[in-house]
């Protein structure tokens, strides 16, 4: 971030007025520029200012008012109020800070203007301050919530002259005092019944009593106190040739005892979510226990654990629409994404009952991408979605030349079945239609192991994942053996995987047989063909786990809570951008055969070559000597080190062989790295989905005959527990070391080893 210049005002030698508007503006005062970036802590702010003015860092209050927003003063209390004023001001030039010493909280400043309307006094009248922790940023924060909780009112009339002083919190007037005058008497009017009856209930939760209706309906509401004997009532009707509402009588006496009442029964989950809608917009995680607390304070309102749940639920979706509907568009929804971009695959299915059962998304440009300048190379894996109705999303993704993520497809499920894995697989293949035998690194549990080579064929190499089987061998021998035990049976295993040589492979399995002969079969029948680097017959250009493209998984990390037909859209949003990104990228690049991170590696193996002697060759076999002697076989593209054949660019000794021949070593390198096999890649883009967010938010398509009615699965229960999250980095134990070659010790490799030979 840039520096920003901050202009500190020392509130003690000058005064806040109001203007005519409401906003609040300071004149006088001693002014101090200072310059911070996002790096400056408050402390260290502080200090400068307590140095430049003159007293306590300790006895100091700083406040300062929102981009666009001279009416509500943000106080700064800790470094994360602090960092979020910078953040608020990010696009300003400056911002000015308050700074108050600590006499200076309670002394007059200024003669303010008090509303008719407010049943403060002028000795109790505040100027408005709020807690940055509280902020809400939208264009309605000015004149709301959470102004009254700052002590300013509705104006009603022309402002009366009152002194206004600053104050603590526990002079705050409650939130829930701006609606005492929400009703105020026969005559008032109103829009329509629905804004009547939000006025009515914010009323009576102003002043703490409960109703009933009398009568409700689209003519007339009667509500009378819910108190038995109580004489409050109020009438309201329409009014004659208008569309407006308005109160024809009212008593407002109250001979019940109203502080008695439970002020949990005047929050309903509509109104609180109503109240909180703003809130959670700028604070998605915004927790049940906080949205309690914050109805407490304010409005003096008590909601358990569960009300505050369900009102932030309510809030959801009147921000982002209905779960249900969202269902209800599937169809819709599947054919906009087929027309706004041709040659893509979007299939729902449905049950026997019209419910939910499967979605699969494949955008043509991922289509195009992979047939055109990726990798035969798949990675097949899982993302839960703790949405309402839960679910899992299947995912296939696959690596770009700078083996960065490029997702191709992916399906909403409602579990990890065999079943699922085969539907996905078969529309994935159709999807596809690529005649290239394709590596797949994926888990060998759930069903994948079977489903790959129904769907697949002959024209597929399972590559198992090495972090589900390193899992798996640690849980089976879990109470077997002491932890101490276990990390080296793993550290074993890793090395028989990464092993680039049947003899050191099969080292490494003795150095397990010599643990455990029972971990040493678990080994053996997990299936070596499929994880070894030295019995592997695929290419999987050593990738050896399924949990590739982190990037992609936070991307439905983010958007996993919004209904179904947003958080597909957002995704698509996601990789429109991305891919565009990368369209950009690519033309800034210097002209070079190979990506920029590949053109790295062959330079590096380019200077290795040099030291390195190549001898006679006999056929298409060449002979290299270096610290060891390796062979190259020139016409196969292979060496016996494998390091060729596992990355797909040429390794050292092939390096040496090919300038012996007078070639040059771009000729020996995967298309797959190429820069033209990078911009082929990201060749398509990604068109958007028009008024996807409106139409499932405020309209209700009428059913349209012959078109599939799609209603929302079956609500599951939530597991108990803390929902598990996709582990992005490897569990200590299952880091895998070096292992000397010469001395078989951990931590370090032969060129580095110590021990005499």
């Amino acid at each position: 971030m840039a520096t920003k210049k901050v202009i500190a005002i020392c509130q003690s030698g000058g005064e806040f007025v109001t203007n005519k508007d409401g906003s609040l503006a300071y004149s006088g005062g001693d002014a101090y520029a200072i310059d911070i970036d996002q790096d400056t802590c408050m402390s260290d702010f502080k200090s400068e200012l307590a140095e430049n003015f003159g007293f306590s860092w300790e006895n100091m209050t700083l406040k300062y008012f929102l981009p666009g927003n001279k009416k509500t003063l943000i106080t700064i209390s800790k470094d994360k109020d602090f960092q979020r004023m910078v953040s608020f001001s990010a696009d300003a030039p400056n911002v000015e800070i308050f700074v108050l010493p600590e006499e200076a909280e309670a002394r007059n400043v200024s003669n303010m203007p008090a509303s008719r309307s407010s049943r403060t006094t002028a000795s109790e009248a505040v100027v408005p301050v709020v807690s940055a922790g509280d902020i809400v940023v939208g264009d309605d924060m000015i004149a709301n919530d959470f102004q009254i909780e700052m002590g300013i009112m509705p104006e009603e009339s022309s402002p009366l002259p009152c002194n206004f002083v600053l104050t603590d919190e526990k002079q705050h007037i409650k939130a829930a005092q701006q609606w005492e005058n929400a009703i105020t008497g026969v005559d008032q009017r109103f829009n329509s019944f629905t804004e009547f009856r939000d006025a009515l209930h914010k009323y009576s939760i102003a002043h703490g009593f409960t109703y009933k209706y009398k009568k409700n309906d689209s003519h007339r509401v009667s509500v009378k106190c819910k108190a038995q004997g109580c004489p409050w009532r109020i009438t309201a009707s329409r009014l004659s040739t208008t569309q407006l509402i308005c109160i024809k009588k009212m008593n407002t006496r109250h001979t019940c005892e109203r502080a008695v009442v439970k002020a949990g029964y005047r929050a309903s989950r509509g109104w609180v979510g109503s109240i909180i809608k703003e809130k959670l917009k700028a604070f998605p995680d915004y927790k049940p226990k906080d949205i309690a607390e914050d109805i407490k304070r304010e409005y003096g309102i008590q909601l358990n654990y569960s009300q505050a749940w369900r009102a932030k639920e309510i809030a959801r979706e009147q921000l982002q629409g209905s779960y249900k509907k969202a269902y209800s568009q599937l169809p819709s929804f599947c054919e906009k994404i087929r027309e706004t971009n041709p040659g893509s695959i979007a299939i729902f299915m449905t049950k026997e009952d019209s419910s939910f059962h499967r979605l699969f998304i494949s955008f043509y440009a991922s289509i195009s991408g992979f047939r055109q300048g990726c990798r035969p190379l798949l990675f097949l894996d899982t993302a839960d979605l703790n949405s309402k109705y839960q679910g899992v999303m299947l995912v296939a993704t696959a690596p770009d030349a700078e083996d960065g993520i490029f997702p191709v497809a992916f399906a909403v499920v409602d579990a990890e079945t065999e079943d699922n894995w085969v539907w996905f697989l078969e529309h994935l293949k159709l999807a596809l239609a690529d005649p290239r035998t394709i590596t797949f690194v994926a888990d060998f549990q759930n069903g994948l192991k079977t489903a790959l080579p129904l769907v697949f064929e002959k024209q597929h190499h399972h590559a198992y994942c090495l972090r589900h089987l390193a899992e798996k061998l640690n849980m089976d021998l879990q109470a077997q053996f002491s932890h101490e035990a276990r990390r080296f049976i793993l550290n074993d295993f890793y090395a028989a995987a990464y092993a680039t040589q049947p003899d050191a492979y099969y080292r490494s399995l003795e150095n397990i047989k010599s643990i455990s002969p029972d971990a040493y079969t678990w080994v053996i029948e997990s299936e070596p063909l499929h994880w070894a680097n030295a019995l592997f017959e695929g290419e999987r250009y050593n990738h050896m786990n399924s949990i590739f493209g982190l990037d992609f998984y936070s991307w439905v990390s983010e958007a996993h809570e919004l209904p179904i037909t947003q958080m597909i859209d957002e995704l698509r949003a996601k990789l429109m951008q991305s891919i565009y990104t990368h369209q950009v990228q690519s033309r800034e690049w210097i002209v070079s055969t190979l990506t920029p991170t590949n053109e790295e590696k062959l330079q590096k193996e380019i200077e290795l070559a040099r030291s390195l002697q190549v001898s006679a060759p006999h056929n298409s076999l060449f002979e290299v000597h270096g610290e060891t002697i390796n062979l190259v076989d020139i016409n196969q593209c292979d060496c016996d080190c494998k390091v060729w054949r596992l990355t797909g660019l040429p390794c050292s000794h092939a390096v040496a062989v090919v300038e012996c021949i007078g070639k040059s070593p771009y000729e020996y390198c995967s298309r797959y790295f190429t820069s033209e096999s990078y911009r082929l890649t990201y060749a398509e883009s990604i068109n958007p989905v028009p008024n996807t967010t409106m139409t499932m938010m405020i309209l209700e398509e009428p059913p349209v005959e012959g078109v599939v009615s799609v209603t929302p699965p079956p609500t599951r229960l939530t597991p108990p527990g803390r929902p598990k999250s996709k582990q992005v980095e490897p569990l200590d134990m299952f880091k895998r070391q070096l292992q000397c070659s010469n001395c078989k010790g951990l931590g370090h490799n032969k060129k580095t080893c110590k021990a005499v030979s």
